[in-house]
């Protein structure tokens, strides 16, 4: 069981969620994090929130049916022996393809994941936190979601929707000192990036001011402060980590 306030991260077995994992096990939260596969990621995960001092809890869920959400969060409760303190939608999937060609299997496996499953945590988390009157929410959208890019259309229309959900919620639990933010990553090096070829990048940096891609503990941070007192009277908000590509 755990001890101290529980942060709830989804999809963390590796890049940007396991950044948010320790660097919030760093700040004093113990974690449950959710993977769908990957095991032996997932357990490095968990080796190093350990190594900053957290207690932690690895669930293997589907964010994107409602079951498996409700089992992940009930998890969470039963660990931390109370509500969850912080939950960071993390977990997301894309299936890229222009519009004309996009099968309608790959427009439902990403608003599944990315839409719905941000629904399905919230809807079952601000009940708890509803009761406790305190609570983070920290939603992870995407400079697609602001400004849109071509052959992502399933993609950025649902993290356009975690935008959308993201301020409507905010409003609805903002008298119980509740926050609900959301935060849109530019282009993060990541296992993925990585393995772009050198002129791929060489074109995606010229979309990025900075001139640079960010690292997942730029991520990281952000999740840190909006977690945190520091952030208690911002809420509603969406916060563009993107080296100046949205600009």
């Amino acid at each position: 069981m755990s001890k101290r306030e529980i942060a709830l991260v989804t999809g963390a077995s590796r890049g940007i969620g396991r950044a948010v994992c320790i660097q919030l096990a760093k700040d004093g939260y113990d974690i449950v994090f959710n993977y769908q596969s990957g095991q032996e990621a997932a357990l490095e995960t968990k080796r190093l929130c350990e190594a900053e001092g957290a207690n932690v809890c690895m669930v293997q869920a589907d964010i994107s049916s409602s079951e498996e959400c409700t089992k992940l969060i009930d998890k969470a409760v039963e660990f931390g022996e109370g509500p969850v303190a912080v939950l960071v939608n993390n977990a997301g999937i894309t299936r890229d393809n222009v519009l004309m060609r996009m099968k309608d299997e790959e427009l439902d496996a990403v608003i599944d994941t990315n839409l719905k499953g941000t629904f399905y945590m919230m809807r079952g988390v601000s009940k708890m936190m509803l009761r406790a009157k305190k609570g983070r929410i920290i939603n992870m959208s995407s400079v697609v979601g602001v400004m849109g890019n071509a052959g992502q259309v399933n993609y950025a229309a649902s993290k356009a929707g975690v935008i959308g959900m993201t301020k409507s919620l905010a409003r609805e639990l903002a008298s119980r000192k509740i926050t609900v933010n959301a935060i849109a990553p530019g282009m993060i090096e990541t296992d993925m990036t990585k393995k772009l070829p050198d002129d791929a990048k060489e074109a995606i940096l010229k979309g990025i001011p900075m001139q640079e891609m960010g690292k997942p503990e730029d991520i990281a941070n952000m999740v840190s402060f909006l977690a945190s007192d520091k952030a208690k009277y911002i809420t509603g908000q969406v916060f563009c980590v993107d080296g100046g590509m949205a600009i």
